[in-house]
């Protein structure tokens, strides 16, 4: 995978703060955390959407953009993340605790897109992540509180609700049908300047910049060159019909301000994950079950493959979605659905569009021949919905309630106690043993195995999940759960 890490600057365009974590077990109090999640909320009847056919005229020489970005400009709201630094307790030695006396209240802001008139609003979750309070105001200057609903990290996208009705708001256009070259416009609220409109073309799709280095974040990027810059992070892309296709996440840049490229999460996925969030609560990740590597210039000797584009299969897992549609290794997929496959962001970027279920058809390079195979995508434990302990199973084992013994012995009203530890990389890496407690899960306290499996799913696109563990010897700290 190309790597332009050194001319990126992750537009963490509304700001986050990322809490470290301990890897070495201590003898120490008990940690007070609660379970908590958003489970309570309305989900509207139906997602506005518009896929039109395309025409080979459609937007061209269009030059006056006033009528889109008047219907466009106040579907689009300015985003404040309210979030509380920790306590300085140098500075408060000598300056005295802070009024609040839960450390300086720190203002955020972004963007976000208002997608249906009852008041749902889609942006990027570094937009609010840690938010203690989410204020939204529109173009009118009305202001709201917003609830979060949900988020993905892995996809960079949040959804928010406010308490209205009749609003305005953008309809979802098919990211698929973008062309390079067509004209988009970027609308955004940047360095706190409400309701900016900028315009360029799009540049590219399918564009990996490797933001994280994180292996499980979706990058699939649209590229433009409409001017974005702090503060334009969860606005609206969209083109020449007023469609939204796409919410503008990252620049690039090494000065932290706009010198040339911008990228958006593409709509298709935007708007999968928001669904997945109403419907099931967490995002649903479709997966073919296959090893890969991306074809180029160089490697295709390697492979014994003419082609020096598409994604090259290097195995099949067993009993995944590949396996039982018939892919092979040496298979070189060279379009998804009819969608071109050029290299691993546009096979990405598709899946990422998809879910556990779905049929779809692959379109592969075999013995230098095109084949066609008809494959229905599984989940990442090869079934086509999520079982009650997936994630349990897979990263533990089996769980139980903590024993009245155990409660009495460590002074604990809550933990979930590995009846059978089944993760020999926990073994060996950690040294935990069946009988070992779970405390909390990225610091929320677990008390039983459904608490359990909804954090894991929740954290699952995480680099990695801070798990509290309790020991039988009395000692307890934290480790890392890792695919």
């Amino acid at each position: 995978m190309k790597k332009i890490a050194n001319l990126i600057l992750a537009s963490a365009l509304g700001g986050a703060l990322t809490l470290g974590s301990y890897l070495f077990f201590v003898d120490q109090d008990e940690i007070d955390t609660t379970v908590s999640s958003n489970t309570n909320s309305v989900i509207p009847n139906s997602i506005p959407t518009t896929f039109k056919a395309r025409t080979a005229a459609l937007g061209a020489g269009i030059d006056d953009f006033t009528e889109i970005a008047d219907k466009s400009v106040h579907a689009v709201v300015h985003v404040k993340n309210l979030s509380t630094a920790p306590s300085n307790p140098f500075m408060e030695f000598f300056y005295g605790s802070s009024p609040r006396g839960n450390g300086q209240v720190i203002v955020g802001t972004g963007s976000g897109v208002i997608i249906s008139p009852d008041g749902y609003i889609i942006t990027n979750n570094h937009v609010i992540e840690g938010a203690r309070k989410v204020e939204v105001t529109l173009n009118d200057k009305s202001t709201y509180n917003a609830e979060i609903i949900g988020v993905d990290k892995s996809s960079d996208i949040a959804l928010l609700k406010v308490d209205a009705k009749d609003m305005p708001f953008i309809t979802f256009g098919d990211s698929n049908n973008l062309k390079v070259g067509e004209w988009v416009l970027a609308i955004g609220n940047p360095y706190n300047l409400t309701s900016t409109v900028t315009a360029g073309i799009v540049s590219a799709k399918a564009r990996e910049i490797n933001i994280s280095n994180n292996i499980n974040k979706i990058e699939s990027f649209i590229q433009t060159d409409a001017a974005v810059n702090p503060g334009n992070s969860g606005g609206a892309l969209v083109n020449t019909r007023g469609e939204l296709i796409g919410i503008n996440t990252a620049i690039s840049s090494q000065t932290g301000s706009y010198v040339g490229y911008s990228f958006a999460v593409p709509s298709n996925i935007a708007k999968k994950v928001i669904e997945d969030i109403l419907e099931y609560g967490g995002v649903q990740r479709a997966y073919l079950g296959i090893n890969f590597d991306e074809l180029n210039g160089e490697n295709n000797e390697k492979y014994g493959v003419a082609s020096t584009q598409g994604v090259i299969i290097t195995k099949v897992l067993e009993n995944g979605a590949a396996d039982e549609a018939g892919l092979k290794s040496r298979d070189v997929i060279v379009k998804a659905d009819n969608v071109p496959i050029t290299k691993f962001s546009d096979l990405q970027g598709f899946l990422g569009s998809k879910r556990p279920g779905d049929q779809v058809k692959i379109t592969v390079l075999r013995n230098n021949k095109d084949k066609e195979l008809n494959v229905k995508l599984k989940n990442q434990f090869g079934k086509e919905k999520f079982g009650e302990t997936d994630f349990s199973s897979y990263y533990f084992g089996s769980l139980e309630p903590i024993t009245s013994r155990d409660a009495s012995k460590f002074d604990i009203d809550y933990g979930l106690r590995i009846a059978k530890l089944s993760n020999n990389n926990l073994k060996s890496r950690y040294g935990l043993k069946d009988g070992d407690i779970i405390l909390a899960i990225e610091d929320q306290r677990v008390k039983s195995e459904k608490e359990a499996e909804q954090l894991l799913r929740y954290y699952q696109n995480k680099e990695y999940i801070n798990v509290l563990i309790l020991k039988q010897n009395g000692t307890y700290g934290y480790i890392r759960l890792q695919d």
